[in-house]
């Protein structure tokens, strides 16, 4: 170290051993043995916490001996298709899909990377769809029957809740007629198109009619 020394004197920083002509390591002008260098400034191996003294993995933030960079539920070493990570652990690619993946609700196939978590379940995202006619939720809103995400036009369709005159949702009142409901507006005659109330129609091949029309397209049998 560009210096002289009494050879009782040449001794490692750290635990004082006499290393005369044994190998030593200096660092910040400090002489070391060698195991006591290796402890102190080598990479530290996360599995054994031991030394790593020549190759290293360097692996979810952490360095690890090659031998001892293994699945965390097998123990066996990886091949060609690496590792997937979990809550800071490696797994091999068989133990991530039968140990730690998430079964996806739609598909029922293992979730490798983003997912939905919604009505108590997990979705690759391009599997949280209506369930009927399959469009993603462009809002990130949807509903839910028996367990399973739906568009509000398909949600009101399966509770019977679409009006039977426009196709569309009913949010507030309606009017329950002929086995279907109808928003008040669009509870019409069927030849008039005028707005009828409820009891105040006759019925004929499942369309409303009012008085004065069902008299004049029928006659007065029907009324």
């Amino acid at each position: 170290m560009g210096r002289p020394w009494h050879p009782e004197h040449f001794v490692c920083a750290h635990c004082s051993t006499e290393m005369g002509t044994k190998n030593f390591f200096e660092h910040n002008g400090q002489p070391y043995c060698e195991k006591d260098y290796y402890m102190l400034f080598s990479p530290q191996c996360a599995f054994c916490q031991g030394p790593i003294i020549d190759k290293v993995v360097t692996a979810l933030e952490k360095t690890w001996h090659p031998e001892h960079f293994l699945c965390a539920a097998c123990g066996n070493n990886f091949g060609e298709e690496g590792f997937h990570e979990k809550e800071g652990k490696p797994y091999c690619h068989s133990c991530f899909l039968e140990v730690v993946s998430f079964l996806c609700a739609g598909c029922s196939t293992p979730i490798l990377d983003n997912y939905i978590a919604a009505i108590n379940a997990y979705w690759h995202p391009h599997c949280f769809v209506c369930r009927e006619c399959f469009v993603p939720f462009g809002n990130g809103s949807f509903f839910e029957h028996n367990g399973l995400p739906y568009c509000e036009m398909h949600y009101h369709a399966h509770c019977g809740s679409l009006c039977a005159g426009c196709h569309k949702p009913i949010a507030g009142r309606c009017i329950s007629a002929m086995g279907h409901k109808f928003h008040p507006e669009h509870f019409v005659c069927a030849f008039c198109l005028k707005q009828l109330n409820k009891g105040m129609f006759k019925e004929r091949n499942d369309k409303p009619y009012c008085h004065t029309c069902c008299l004049k397209l029928f006659g007065p049998s029907v009324v």
